[in-house]
């Protein structure tokens, strides 16, 4: 049928553009992931929703055409925390999987995926590999005390080609947003999200509200999950879609800052974290904040029917 007609809706402009409903945006993505439209059609359709932003309702429709072709990883025995890593470091370590880790170590086991969206960052994927993590070559169960890496193209290979027009166009596009929000595994989870512009933190909770997820909310370290180890930041909950206030930000830096490695390579960052393990480098205080809270949200989600 081809996307024109919903091109024609949202390309109009910043002021002009009219939003989908939720049933659109599912009908439009759908036909994007199933590659039955043309690459123009897909081009127009990441710079038209550039310009005009995504609403909660679009998300939703979006995750629904998401979720209904993913590659889901079977149920684990306990809630699964999800940590998308989609960002990688520039500045500062990638630190994502220290979070994994130390999750593992209280025996959760964790879901990380994602792949690479720059050329010039360290990924998570990198550091995981250092730390004997190797990518999953086939969707299987993680065990509790696990941490899994997926690639988001073992989970969709669709998403992933949605991902890299980013390459083409320069330009982000609501796949960018879905990877940080969207549920790869079957029964029980709690995806940890984050965001990096203010206005991506009030549509995003808007999207877990609607959708009634199960999720943690925070501002991430340069756009990663895993809280800035330099400061401590406001961290949301959502249960069912419920949302309440779990960590208030904490201005101004830290009182202890940890000693970084001097560089953000992948083997000096799985070094960083193996010290920190074993427990030679203490824990940054806003990522051992951010573990004791999502300890305390899995017991309310197996509560939940």
């Amino acid at each position: 049928m081809g996307i024109s007609q919903y091109i024609k809706e949202i390309g109009r402009g910043k002021d002009g553009a009219r939003p989908l409903t939720r049933a659109q945006a599912t009908d439009l993505m759908g036909q994007v992931l199933d590659g039955t439209v043309t690459d123009l059609e897909i081009g127009g359709f990441c710079l038209a929703m550039r310009i005009k932003g995504e609403t909660p309702e679009e998300m939703a429709g979006f995750l629904d055409a998401l979720h209904q072709r993913l590659n889901h990883l079977p149920a684990s025995e306990s809630p699964t925390v999800v940590l998308p890593s989609y960002n990688g470091a520039r500045k500062l370590p990638v630190l994502t999987p220290l979070l994994a880790l130390l999750l593992a170590r209280e025996g959760v086991p964790v879901l990380v995926h994602g792949t690479p969206t720059e050329s010039s960052r360290v990924f998570a994927s990198e550091v995981l590999l250092a730390l004997d993590v190797p990518a999953q070559t086939a969707i299987k169960k993680i065990a509790n005390g696990e941490v899994a890496f997926a690639p988001t193209e073992l989970l969709l290979p669709a998403l992933k080609r949605l991902l890299d027009v980013r390459r083409a166009v320069g330009l982000r596009n609501p796949a960018h947003s879905l990877v940080k929000i969207m549920t790869p595994c079957l029964g029980k989870s709690l995806v940890v999200s984050s965001y990096t512009h203010p206005e991506y933190a009030v549509s995003m909770a808007q999207t877990f509200e609607l959708t009634g997820a199960n999720a943690l909310l925070l501002r991430g370290t340069e756009g990663e999950v895993v809280a800035d180890a330099r400061r401590m930041p406001q961290m949301d909950a959502f249960i069912g879609g419920q949302r309440s206030l779990l960590q208030e930000t904490q201005a101004g830096t830290l009182a202890s800052i940890p000693d970084f490695p001097k560089t953000v390579d992948a083997a000096a960052t799985a070094d960083y974290i193996r010290a920190v393990l074993a427990g030679d480098v203490p824990v940054p205080p806003s990522i051992a904040r951010q573990v004791e809270h999502i300890l305390q949200l899995l017991p309310q989600i197996t509560s939940r029917p």
